[in-house]
């Protein structure tokens, strides 16, 4: 039974039903009470006596425990006798109340008021105003005159009014102002020595024009101030009354481009620094809320966020808190479209956190929290051979259809996504997540899910050679991209245009190799094939220069001669040979080809033999394709045999078109060729029909 408790107001609690449950006397009310005080922490019995009573009697201990009993059988009347208490627990020597974060509504106020500064504005106020709706009266209302609980009364409705504030600025930088003056005049009137409030209420009444009153209210605010309290209003006060005055232009809410959203940022900034204490933990929350919007902004923006995300991390674990290290390490769902680590080994290292967090997370619960990590583990495993990736990304998303969180399962479905390159030809099924993601992110208005959704379909049907399929997901992409400022997208699509023109020119026929093309009797392309290699080449680099800033040296490293190579072997050209080509991680698959265009047919044979299994990722197809070129010039007949069986399940397929970058064409050329070759050896091969793709 989920049970929720209730301290904004009287303690209660309440069932999965909603009914209230009996918690019998004040006593019982009161140990409870101490125990949510505590916040999961255990507090000896010797202290819940101490609190409970001034002169504690002799059978006080006695007492306690019989409270405790008491409150157990109300808390989990289903429990079986003898059977340990889950939620209520006894712990060394004491008790602890063991209930998640969103079951008590105080500390789920704490996490609301902290989220809503990471959120849009129109989010943020809907989700200020809907936590100030869970007050039905003073914390711990009936324990007003006990000290155990008076720090804590203090702090919340220190809390409350807090929000308030942050609830009516966001009004005002919304244009609400006339919705905000009653809240903030009933507001100021019933905390008159909070100058914020009176600040914003005449700050609101000028906004709707009202002048007169909004100087009557900065008057007011000084006399109750210099009178009663015998001090003289704020600078902020004082400059508010010389602005308004003034019609200063900075307090209308249009001074130009960009002006108010300036004005916005830096007005909650001030009070979210003034407000919320250095080391309080909800800074490092909404810390990973700037970061994950910092990393869709690319170039210095993405590389900060990467460096960042992983102090942040470490200050959470630090902490001791697994509750709080979840929700830092899960908060970070920027989608991902790209299949290669910009930093592996801060990838390892976040992933080495969340299996921590997880192990340490309390039994029972924690649902949400546990799939944001699998799904961190999922998308951070990307291109591995680990089994761990898969097997994350299937719980994430199995725990965030159960929860039905539609933001949950875009993050579980980007790290399903990740994890689908265990063998050649899946194309149909990433097109497949493709389409879940934009659907369900169109619905919800999860924005980046969407256009990685887009991302994700130009990629799968440029493998499937559907290239007016491909090119509507890629306008898609750039629309939404253009619509809320994403310059990381136009990376994406720059390239998939080059691949686009690089898929359309024309190719050599099937069987021609490079090193018949050299023995051709003109010794050259024909002048139409010329012209297009010039121009795809022209486009390739343009793609490239697009990279240069972008923060994604995973993306970047090694891609623009990879991408040539690949045009090259298309047009049975050899090879680039210069000594200073950076192939990046590359280098592997392209040193058999470079050192046969070298014409040296040895050393590349020998190279050939140390190229390692491609990384399960976008390049797969492609990695493999360029093994079997260099297999068959060489002779090399079990790479040849290799080659041929990894890449048949992709025989409908582009080579490297999924990965909406490159493409060598058709993977069926490709295992041609190799069928030929090997048949030259073995007559009794025969091709092999493609695997089923959706396995």
């Amino acid at each position: 039974m989920q049970v929720v408790f209730g301290v904004l107001g009287p303690v209660t609690a309440w069932d999965a039903t909603g009914e209230s449950i009996a918690l019998k006397g004040p006593r019982h009310r009161a140990v409870l009470a101490r125990l949510i005080i505590a916040r999961r922490r255990v507090v000896p019995v010797n202290v819940l006596v101490e609190d409970l009573w001034a002169d504690p009697p002799p059978g006080a201990v006695s007492a306690v425990r019989t409270f405790v009993a008491a409150l157990r059988r109300a808390l989990e009347p289903r429990r079986p006798p003898r059977t340990p208490a889950r939620l209520l627990v006894t712990e060394g020597p004491g008790y602890a109340l063991r209930a998640e974060i969103g079951a008590v509504d105080a500390w789920r106020f704490e996490q609301a008021v902290a989220a809503a500064a990471t959120l849009p504005p129109e989010d943020g106020l809907a989700r200020l105003g809907e936590a100030l709706g869970w007050w039905r009266g003073p914390a711990y209302a009936e324990f007003a005159d006990q000290p155990w609980a008076r720090t804590e009364r203090s702090r919340l409705a220190e809390l409350r009014l807090h929000a308030v504030e942050r609830h009516a600025e966001t009004r005002l930088a919304l244009g609400l102002a006339a919705e905000a003056v009653p809240d903030l005049d009933a507001h100021a009137a019933g905390h008159p020595w909070r100058e914020d409030a009176w600040r914003l209420l005449a700050l609101a009444l000028y906004r709707t024009g009202r002048q007169g009153d909004a100087l009557a209210v900065l008057r007011r605010a000084r006399t109750l101030l210099v009178e009663q309290l015998g001090v003289d209003p704020g600078p902020r006060l004082r400059r508010l009354e010389t602005d308004i005055l003034h019609h200063a232009d900075h307090l209308d809410l249009a001074p130009g481009p960009g002006g108010a959203a300036a004005r916005v940022w830096a007005q909650t900034a001030a009070v979210y620094d003034r407000t919320v204490t250095s080391g309080a933990r909800a800074r490092l929350e909404s810390t990973v809320g700037l970061l994950r919007n910092l990393a869709v902004t690319g170039g210095t923006g993405l590389e900060a966020a990467r460096r960042h995300r992983l102090a942040a991390v470490t200050a959470a674990e630090e902490l001791g808190d697994p509750e709080l290290t979840a929700r830092v390490i899960g908060a970070y769902d920027v989608p991902a479209i790209w299949t290669r680590s910009d930093d592996p080994q801060q990838a390892a290292q976040v992933v080495a956190a969340a299996e921590r967090t997880l192990s340490r997370l309390p039994p029972g619960g924690h649902e949400a929290a546990r799939a944001r990590l699998l799904a961190t583990i999922a998308l951070e495993s990307r291109g591995t051979r680990s089994a761990r990736g898969p097997q994350a990304a299937a719980q994430a998303e199995e725990l965030a259809r159960r929860l039905d969180d539609p933001a949950l399962l875009a993050f579980a479905l980007n790290g399903v996504f990740m994890q689908t390159f265990h063998r050649a030809g899946l194309a149909p099924h990433r097109d497949r997540i493709g389409a879940e993601l934009v659907a369900l992110s169109a619905r919800h208005g999860l924005v980046t899910s969407e256009v990685l959704g887009h991302l994700i379909r130009l990629q799968a049907r440029s493998a499937l050679a559907d290239f007016p399929g491909a090119d509507r997901h890629a306008a898609a992409a750039d629309r939404l991209a253009e619509r809320h400022e994403l310059p990381l997208v136009g990376v994406f699509t720059q390239w998939y245009r080059a691949l686009r023109l690089a898929a359309s020119e024309q190719t050599p026929p099937s069987g021609q190799t490079a090193s018949t093309r050299r023995t051709a009797p003109s010794g050259r392309t024909p002048p139409a094939t010329q012209a297009s290699l010039a121009q795809v080449e022209a486009a390739y680099r343009d793609a490239a220069a697009r990279l240069d800033g972008a923060g994604m040296p995973g993306v970047e490293h090694g891609l623009l001669p990879l991408a040539l190579l690949c045009l090259r072997v298309r047009h049975a050209l050899p090879a680039p040979t210069g000594e200073h080509t950076d192939w990046g991680p590359y280098r592997p698959w392209a040193l058999p080809l470079v050192l046969l265009a070298r014409h040296r047919p040895a050393e590349a044979a020998t190279a050939l033999r140390e190229v390692p299994d491609p990384p399960r990722d976008l390049l797969y197809e492609a990695l493999w394709c360029l093994t079997a070129r260099a297999a068959i010039a060489t002779g090399d007949r079990q790479m040849m045999e290799r080659a041929h069986s990894e890449l048949t399940p992709a025989a409908a397929e582009l080579a490297g078109a999924g990965s909406g970058l490159l493409t060598l064409g058709p993977v069926s050329r490709h295992l041609d060729d190799l069928a030929t070759a090997l048949t030259h050896h073995d007559p009794t091969l025969r091709r092999t029909e493609p695997a089923d793709p959706s396995r």
